[in-house]
Protein backbone atom coordinates (compact mmCIF):
# COMPACT_ATOMS: atom_id res chain seq x y z
CA UNK A 1 0.00 0.00 0.00
CA UNK A 2 2.79 2.28 1.07
CA UNK A 3 4.57 1.69 -2.13
CA UNK A 4 1.45 2.73 -4.17
CA UNK A 5 0.66 5.67 -2.64
CA UNK A 6 4.59 6.40 -3.35
CA UNK A 7 4.29 5.64 -7.09
CA UNK A 8 0.82 7.44 -7.04
CA UNK A 9 2.52 10.77 -5.55
CA UNK A 10 5.51 10.19 -8.43
CA UNK A 11 3.10 10.32 -10.81
CA UNK A 12 1.37 13.11 -10.05
CA UNK A 13 4.62 15.20 -9.41
CA UNK A 14 5.94 14.03 -12.63
CA UNK A 15 2.61 15.21 -14.17
CA UNK A 16 2.44 18.32 -12.73
CA UNK A 17 6.21 18.96 -14.05
CA UNK A 18 5.30 18.44 -17.92
CA UNK A 19 1.62 20.93 -16.63
CA UNK A 20 4.18 23.65 -15.46
CA UNK A 21 6.37 23.72 -18.22
CA UNK A 22 4.20 24.62 -20.74
CA UNK A 23 3.14 27.92 -19.32
CA UNK A 24 -0.58 27.64 -18.67
CA UNK A 25 -1.05 30.66 -17.32
CA UNK A 26 0.38 32.31 -20.13
CA UNK A 27 -1.76 29.80 -22.50
CA UNK A 28 -4.94 30.73 -20.69
CA UNK A 29 -4.10 34.12 -22.34
CA UNK A 30 -3.62 33.08 -25.43
CA UNK A 31 -6.58 30.62 -25.65
CA UNK A 32 -8.65 32.98 -24.14
CA UNK A 33 -7.96 35.73 -26.93
CA UNK A 34 -8.51 32.92 -29.22
CA UNK A 35 -12.01 32.14 -27.75
CA UNK A 36 -13.19 36.07 -28.23
CA UNK A 37 -11.82 35.65 -31.83
CA UNK A 38 -14.47 32.80 -32.06
CA UNK A 39 -17.00 34.72 -30.95
CA UNK A 40 -16.77 37.75 -32.60
CA UNK A 41 -16.21 35.71 -35.94
CA UNK A 42 -19.58 34.71 -35.23
CA UNK A 43 -22.79 36.86 -36.22
CA UNK A 44 -24.13 38.70 -33.21
CA UNK A 45 -26.82 37.30 -31.60
CA UNK A 46 -25.70 32.89 -32.96
CA UNK A 47 -23.68 31.59 -30.91
CA UNK A 48 -20.36 29.75 -32.41
CA UNK A 49 -20.54 25.68 -32.88
CA UNK A 50 -19.74 23.78 -30.06
CA UNK A 51 -18.12 21.03 -31.11
CA UNK A 52 -15.77 23.89 -33.37
CA UNK A 53 -15.04 25.74 -30.36
CA UNK A 54 -14.20 23.14 -28.00
CA UNK A 55 -11.67 21.09 -30.73
CA UNK A 56 -10.36 25.20 -31.66
CA UNK A 57 -9.94 26.08 -27.80
CA UNK A 58 -8.12 22.54 -26.94
CA UNK A 59 -6.19 22.36 -30.36
CA UNK A 60 -4.67 26.38 -30.32
CA UNK A 61 -4.13 25.62 -26.33
CA UNK A 62 -2.47 22.50 -27.15
CA UNK A 63 0.39 23.93 -29.90
CA UNK A 64 0.74 26.92 -27.43
CA UNK A 65 1.83 24.88 -25.02
CA UNK A 66 4.26 23.28 -27.06
CA UNK A 67 5.59 26.82 -28.12
CA UNK A 68 6.39 26.93 -24.55
CA UNK A 69 7.92 23.82 -23.86
CA UNK A 70 10.32 24.86 -26.62
CA UNK A 71 11.15 28.27 -24.83
CA UNK A 72 11.74 26.32 -21.72
CA UNK A 73 14.05 23.69 -23.38
CA UNK A 74 15.86 26.68 -25.45
CA UNK A 75 16.49 28.71 -22.20
CA UNK A 76 16.97 26.19 -19.34
CA UNK A 77 20.20 27.41 -18.70
CA UNK A 78 19.04 31.49 -19.10
CA UNK A 79 15.74 30.08 -16.77
CA UNK A 80 18.49 28.84 -14.08
CA UNK A 81 19.87 32.03 -13.58
CA UNK A 82 16.83 34.11 -13.44
CA UNK A 83 14.85 34.21 -9.93
CA UNK A 84 11.61 34.58 -11.90
CA UNK A 85 12.25 31.13 -13.76
CA UNK A 86 14.55 29.58 -11.91
CA UNK A 87 11.49 27.42 -10.54
CA UNK A 88 10.75 25.62 -13.95
CA UNK A 89 11.48 22.12 -14.05
CA UNK A 90 13.74 21.98 -16.72
CA UNK A 91 15.70 24.82 -14.88
CA UNK A 92 15.69 23.02 -11.71
CA UNK A 93 17.09 19.88 -13.48
CA UNK A 94 13.40 17.71 -12.75
CA UNK A 95 12.92 16.77 -16.33
CA UNK A 96 15.82 16.67 -19.18
CA UNK A 97 16.11 17.56 -22.67
CA UNK A 98 14.54 14.91 -24.45
CA UNK A 99 11.81 14.29 -22.27
CA UNK A 100 10.66 17.70 -22.83
CA UNK A 101 11.26 17.41 -26.26
CA UNK A 102 8.98 14.59 -26.70
CA UNK A 103 6.21 16.36 -24.64
CA UNK A 104 6.15 19.33 -26.87
CA UNK A 105 6.25 16.93 -30.28
CA UNK A 106 3.34 15.19 -28.85
CA UNK A 107 1.22 18.21 -27.13
CA UNK A 108 2.06 20.15 -30.97
CA UNK A 109 1.38 17.20 -32.54
CA UNK A 110 -1.77 16.21 -31.22
CA UNK A 111 -3.28 20.35 -31.34
CA UNK A 112 -2.33 20.26 -35.02
CA UNK A 113 -4.17 17.06 -35.79
CA UNK A 114 -7.30 18.04 -33.98
CA UNK A 115 -7.20 21.42 -35.81
CA UNK A 116 -6.59 20.16 -39.34
CA UNK A 117 -9.00 17.40 -38.96
CA UNK A 118 -11.90 18.95 -36.80
CA UNK A 119 -11.61 22.74 -37.30
CA UNK A 120 -9.73 23.72 -40.76
CA UNK A 121 -6.37 23.43 -42.63
CA UNK A 122 -5.85 27.03 -42.56
CA UNK A 123 -6.18 27.52 -38.67
CA UNK A 124 -4.06 24.79 -38.44
CA UNK A 125 -1.54 26.48 -40.97
CA UNK A 126 -1.84 29.96 -38.89
CA UNK A 127 -0.89 28.07 -35.34
CA UNK A 128 1.68 26.01 -37.02
CA UNK A 129 3.44 29.40 -38.19
CA UNK A 130 2.52 31.16 -34.57
CA UNK A 131 4.52 27.70 -33.22
CA UNK A 132 7.41 28.71 -35.53
CA UNK A 133 7.45 31.90 -34.97
CA UNK A 134 7.44 31.98 -31.35
CA UNK A 135 9.49 28.67 -30.79
CA UNK A 136 12.23 29.34 -33.34
CA UNK A 137 12.13 32.76 -34.56
CA UNK A 138 11.60 34.83 -31.17
CA UNK A 139 13.17 32.20 -28.66
CA UNK A 140 16.08 30.67 -30.76
CA UNK A 141 17.06 33.86 -33.21
CA UNK A 142 15.47 37.57 -31.60
CA UNK A 143 15.82 36.95 -27.93
CA UNK A 144 19.70 36.33 -27.86
CA UNK A 145 20.48 38.87 -30.43
CA UNK A 146 18.51 42.18 -30.20
CA UNK A 147 16.58 44.38 -27.63
CA UNK A 148 13.79 44.75 -30.63
CA UNK A 149 13.10 40.93 -29.69
CA UNK A 150 9.86 41.85 -28.09
CA UNK A 151 8.60 44.25 -31.33
CA UNK A 152 9.72 41.68 -33.79
CA UNK A 153 8.45 38.62 -31.97
CA UNK A 154 5.20 40.31 -30.73
CA UNK A 155 3.81 39.39 -34.14
CA UNK A 156 3.68 35.51 -33.42
CA UNK A 157 2.18 36.35 -29.59
CA UNK A 158 -0.71 38.33 -31.13
CA UNK A 159 -2.11 35.77 -33.63
CA UNK A 160 -4.77 34.24 -31.08
CA UNK A 161 -7.67 35.93 -31.96
CA UNK A 162 -6.99 35.42 -35.10
CA UNK A 163 -6.31 31.90 -34.81
CA UNK A 164 -10.42 32.18 -33.16
CA UNK A 165 -11.37 33.97 -36.28
CA UNK A 166 -10.41 31.85 -38.60
CA UNK A 167 -11.56 28.55 -36.47
CA UNK A 168 -14.91 29.85 -37.18
CA UNK A 169 -14.91 31.47 -40.88
CA UNK A 170 -11.66 29.76 -42.49
CA UNK A 171 -11.08 33.12 -43.69
CA UNK A 172 -8.84 36.50 -42.82
CA UNK A 173 -10.36 39.55 -42.26
CA UNK A 174 -9.70 43.19 -41.44
CA UNK A 175 -11.67 42.72 -38.24
CA UNK A 176 -9.53 39.87 -37.00
CA UNK A 177 -6.77 41.69 -37.87
CA UNK A 178 -7.20 44.38 -35.87
CA UNK A 179 -7.73 42.64 -32.99
CA UNK A 180 -3.52 41.27 -33.84
CA UNK A 181 -2.86 44.71 -34.09
CA UNK A 182 -4.24 45.39 -30.41
CA UNK A 183 -2.45 42.66 -28.73
CA UNK A 184 1.08 43.79 -31.30
CA UNK A 185 1.93 47.29 -29.83
CA UNK A 186 0.25 45.87 -26.45
CA UNK A 187 2.96 43.56 -26.27
CA UNK A 188 6.09 46.42 -25.75
CA UNK A 189 5.20 47.88 -23.06
CA UNK A 190 3.55 44.63 -21.33
CA UNK A 191 7.20 42.91 -21.68
CA UNK A 192 9.07 46.07 -20.67
CA UNK A 193 7.55 47.03 -17.50
CA UNK A 194 8.54 43.45 -16.70
CA UNK A 195 12.22 43.95 -18.16
CA UNK A 196 12.34 47.57 -16.16
CA UNK A 197 12.54 45.58 -12.98
CA UNK A 198 14.35 42.35 -14.30
CA UNK A 199 16.97 44.43 -15.67
CA UNK A 200 19.77 43.02 -13.73
CA UNK A 201 18.39 39.86 -14.21
CA UNK A 202 18.68 39.95 -17.99
CA UNK A 203 21.66 41.30 -17.93
CA UNK A 204 23.62 38.76 -15.51
CA UNK A 205 21.86 36.15 -18.08
CA UNK A 206 23.02 37.66 -21.28
CA UNK A 207 19.70 38.33 -22.78
CA UNK A 208 20.07 41.84 -24.33
CA UNK A 209 16.80 43.40 -23.35
CA UNK A 210 15.61 47.10 -23.79
CA UNK A 211 16.49 48.04 -20.27
CA UNK A 212 20.36 46.46 -20.80
CA UNK A 213 21.20 47.41 -23.73
CA UNK A 214 19.58 51.18 -23.69
CA UNK A 215 19.14 52.07 -20.37
CA UNK A 216 16.36 52.24 -17.92
CA UNK A 217 15.31 55.70 -18.86
CA UNK A 218 14.96 54.92 -22.61
CA UNK A 219 12.86 51.89 -21.75
CA UNK A 220 10.40 54.09 -19.79
CA UNK A 221 9.33 56.49 -22.51
CA UNK A 222 9.17 53.56 -25.12
CA UNK A 223 6.91 52.12 -22.54
CA UNK A 224 5.01 55.27 -22.46
CA UNK A 225 4.63 56.05 -26.13
CA UNK A 226 3.74 52.34 -26.92
CA UNK A 227 1.17 52.66 -24.46
CA UNK A 228 -0.13 55.53 -26.21
CA UNK A 229 -0.18 54.04 -29.55
CA UNK A 230 -2.12 50.99 -27.97
CA UNK A 231 -4.97 53.30 -26.56
CA UNK A 232 -5.43 55.02 -29.87
CA UNK A 233 -5.36 51.38 -32.13
CA UNK A 234 -7.63 50.49 -29.13
CA UNK A 235 -9.88 52.45 -31.05
CA UNK A 236 -10.05 51.25 -34.05
CA UNK A 237 -12.93 48.42 -33.41
CA UNK A 238 -14.98 51.28 -32.82
CA UNK A 239 -13.83 53.05 -35.91
CA UNK A 240 -14.06 50.17 -38.18
CA UNK A 241 -17.48 49.70 -36.95
CA UNK A 242 -17.08 46.19 -35.56
CA UNK A 243 -17.87 47.56 -31.95
CA UNK A 244 -20.13 49.85 -30.42
CA UNK A 245 -20.38 52.38 -27.29
CA UNK A 246 -20.11 49.48 -24.45
CA UNK A 247 -16.65 48.60 -26.00
CA UNK A 248 -15.56 52.44 -27.05
CA UNK A 249 -16.19 53.38 -23.16
CA UNK A 250 -14.37 50.20 -22.05
CA UNK A 251 -11.24 51.16 -23.89
CA UNK A 252 -11.22 54.88 -22.89
CA UNK A 253 -11.38 53.65 -19.38
CA UNK A 254 -8.63 50.77 -19.60
CA UNK A 255 -6.60 53.12 -21.70
CA UNK A 256 -6.70 55.72 -19.65
CA UNK A 257 -5.22 53.52 -16.35
CA UNK A 258 -2.64 52.34 -18.87
CA UNK A 259 -1.55 55.77 -19.70
CA UNK A 260 -1.53 56.77 -15.99
CA UNK A 261 0.93 53.59 -14.46
CA UNK A 262 3.17 54.34 -17.98
CA UNK A 263 3.02 58.11 -17.32
CA UNK A 264 3.85 57.91 -13.40
CA UNK A 265 6.49 54.88 -14.75
CA UNK A 266 8.31 57.88 -16.79
CA UNK A 267 8.08 60.37 -14.35
CA UNK A 268 9.30 58.67 -11.06
CA UNK A 269 10.31 55.18 -11.53
CA UNK A 270 10.14 52.41 -8.72
CA UNK A 271 10.28 48.75 -9.28
CA UNK A 272 7.25 48.49 -7.16
CA UNK A 273 5.30 50.67 -10.15
CA UNK A 274 7.16 48.53 -13.03
CA UNK A 275 6.04 45.61 -11.44
CA UNK A 276 1.93 46.98 -10.63
CA UNK A 277 2.38 48.37 -14.05
CA UNK A 278 3.59 44.61 -15.99
CA UNK A 279 0.42 43.37 -13.37
CA UNK A 280 -2.17 45.53 -14.82
CA UNK A 281 -0.95 45.28 -18.29
CA UNK A 282 -2.24 41.64 -18.46
CA UNK A 283 -5.36 42.88 -16.54
CA UNK A 284 -5.77 45.47 -19.57
CA UNK A 285 -6.11 43.09 -22.35
CA UNK A 286 -7.86 40.78 -20.69
CA UNK A 287 -10.81 42.99 -19.72
CA UNK A 288 -10.13 44.96 -23.33
CA UNK A 289 -11.38 41.56 -24.66
CA UNK A 290 -14.20 41.24 -22.68
CA UNK A 291 -15.79 44.52 -23.32
CA UNK A 292 -15.31 43.28 -26.92
CA UNK A 293 -17.06 40.37 -26.60
CA UNK A 294 -19.81 41.78 -23.67
CA UNK A 295 -20.53 44.88 -26.27
CA UNK A 296 -21.22 42.74 -29.64
CA UNK A 297 -23.82 40.90 -28.01
CA UNK A 298 -25.00 43.80 -26.39
CA UNK A 299 -25.44 45.04 -29.72
CA UNK A 300 -27.52 42.08 -30.55
CA UNK A 301 -30.08 42.84 -27.92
Amino acid sequence: MQQQMTLDSGIRARLRQYYELAKPRVVMLIVFCAVIGMFLATPAGRWPSPWVLIAATIGIGLVAGAAAVINCLVERRIDAVMARTRGRPLARGDLNAPQALAFSITVGGAGLWLLGTQVNTLTMWLTLATFVGYAVIYTVLLKPSTPQNIVIGGASGAMPPLLGWTAMTGQVSPEALILVLIIFVWTPPHFWALALYRSEEYAKAGVPMLPVTHGRRFTQLQVLLYTLALVAVSMMPFAYAMSGWVYLVSAVVLGAIFIGYALALYRNYSDTLARKTFRYSIMYLALLFAGLLIDHYVIAL
